[in-house]
């Protein structure tokens, strides 16, 4: 036993010893480990440091290149300017050479010019001494003596143009009227509107004027007309200047009296329904009208007013009815010569627009009715041609002039409107006494229902180019003084008789 103890101490004084010389042996080679580890790492740090040493010194090695560089191109660039500044003053003072020496030759000019002047006045002191003439006096026996040669030329040159020229647009200008006329047919009168209605029997008057005047009151006070049943026999007038009135009152007295009813109660409620039947056909006819001649796009107030018209006349005429013959003949027109077809339909359908509300409205009416289509978003082109339509705004498109055009055409053709004999003979006299206004003049006459007037002068007084100076300023003064339908031509007539006897 005590063998086994001794046995045990010594395995574990061999362990003991076993263990730590392992772990001084162990300890030996972490630390050449360690000592390797570091050495390994001083070289690599060596390594990197001499790199960025290596870089650096690139750098800045680079660096100083591009400082030489720059610096050589600084010099370059101050070198160019300092020559260029050299070349500038060598320039400048070239300048001022040349402008001393300008300077010096604008002197001599003058001088020239000045000897010139003098030598010039002098030649003309002598020419005037010469010739006992001033200069003035000269040129006025020079223009005399011009004209004296030419005035016969120059007025057949003139009368030459003109001839050719109207003989030019004459005959273009029939050619489109015609063609266009010839294609258009319509009536050569047009409807009245209605202001007289006929009674059934001689009892509907006083069924009419009722239990003292109450009915007549009522009618008068609904509608805004002045009745009148006393006037004519077996007859009622109705007198408003609102042609929508008078056609409002029309219907409710023929309601009235197909109906048999007639009192107060029921002359309300028969105006009522009249009126809301006036509106229809009001709107009716400015869409039939718009669809007859082709034009879309108008705005329903305009329809509206263009159906107004139907009710109102012009010396007779329909004005409804002109529009729609003057929108025929103003796009057959426009076809002819390339004018804007659909503008000049437009604008010659709503040109008398303005006389629906010309009894509400103070102003002409084509001023009025360009008002009404501007406010209603209608392009300018169309305004300005309803505007123009008469002499006071001038026309600068062709489709204004068209409206122009045809307005004259369809107002002046025979039978269109009604002219009272007091109205056509104070218009001949105008004519007469507008030429007669004028100086030389011996005799005016009117001829041709008013479409020419023809003048005879003192030929003493008036010579062949002071004729034609003469119509032109008569044709001006009867355009801006006078209103007619179509075109007047002025015919002055110089005639000179040399009359001698012979015994």
């Amino acid at each position: 036993m005590i063998e086994g103890i001794i046995a045990a101490i010594i395995g574990v004084l061999f362990g003991a010893s076993g263990t730590v010389v392992y772990e001084r042996r162990r300890s030996a080679i972490g630390k050449n480990s360690a000592d390797k580890a570091v050495a390994d790492a001083k070289i690599k740090a060596s390594d990197v440091v001499v790199k960025a040493k290596d870089d650096a010194l690139e750098l800045i090695n680079d660096a100083k290149s591009e400082e030489a560089d720059r610096r050589k191109e600084w010099q370059r660039t101050e070198n160019r300017l300092a020559e260029r500044e050299t070349n500038l003053d060598r320039k400048l003072d070239e300048l001022d050479k040349r402008t001393d020496a300008l300077r010096t030759s604008e002197g001599e000019l003058d001088e020239l010019k000045d000897e010139i002047r003098e030598i010039r006045g002098r030649q003309q002191e002598k020419l005037e001494k010469i010739a006992k003439l001033t200069k003035n006096d000269a040129a006025d026996k020079l223009m005399q003596m011009t004209e004296r040669d030419i005035k016969q030329d120059l007025v057949g040159l003139v009368n030459k143009l003109q001839n050719d020229a109207k003989e030019d647009a004459e005959e273009r200008a029939q050619t489109i009227l015609l063609t266009a006329m010839e294609r258009m047919s319509s009536e050569v009168t047009a409807e009245r509107t209605v202001t007289a209605i006929k009674l059934t029997d001689d009892d509907m008057k006083g069924r009419i004027i009722g239990k003292e005047g109450r009915n007549i009151q009522a009618l008068q006070r609904a509608t805004g007309v002045d009745i009148l049943v006393d006037d004519t026999p077996g007859m009622v007038i109705l007198s408003s200047f609102d042609p929508i009135r008078r056609q409002v009152a029309r219907m409710t007295l023929e309601l009235l009296m197909k109906d048999g009813r007639i009192h107060p109660g029921r002359i309300e409620e028969v105006v009522a329904k009249a009126e809301q039947e006036i509106e229809k056909e009001v709107y009716r006819a400015g869409e039939d009208a718009a669809r007859e001649v082709g034009v879309v796009g108008i705005p329903k107030e305009m329809l509206h007013l263009l159906g107004e018209l139907k009710f109102r006349t012009s010396y007779g005429q329909n004005v409804l009815l002109h529009s729609t013959e003057m929108a025929h003949l103003s796009g057959l027109i426009a076809e002819e010569i390339g004018a804007d077809v659909r503008v000049t339909k437009t604008a010659t359908l709503l040109h008398d627009v303005g006389k629906a509300v010309t009894h509400k409205v103070e102003g002409k009416h084509h001023h009025i009715g360009a008002e009404l289509a501007r406010k209603y978003g209608m392009s300018e082109d169309i305004v300005h041609a309803i505007e123009a339509h008469h002499d006071d705004v001038e026309a600068t498109t062709p489709e204004a002039l068209i409206v122009r055009v045809c307005d004259s055409l369809s107002a002046a053709r025979p039978g269109a409107r009604n002219i009272s004999a007091e109205n056509f003979v104070e218009r001949m006299r105008d004519l007469e006494n507008i030429a007669l206004s004028f100086s030389g003049i011996e005799k005016a006459f009117a001829i041709s229902a008013g479409r020419e007037v023809r003048v005879i002068v003192s030929p003493k007084s008036v010579d062949d180019l002071s004729a034609i100076k003469l119509a032109r300023d008569i044709a001006i003064k009867i355009e801006s003084t006078m209103q007619y339908p179509g075109t007047i031509k002025v015919n002055v007539i110089r005639e000179t008789r040399a009359i001698e006897f012979a015994k």
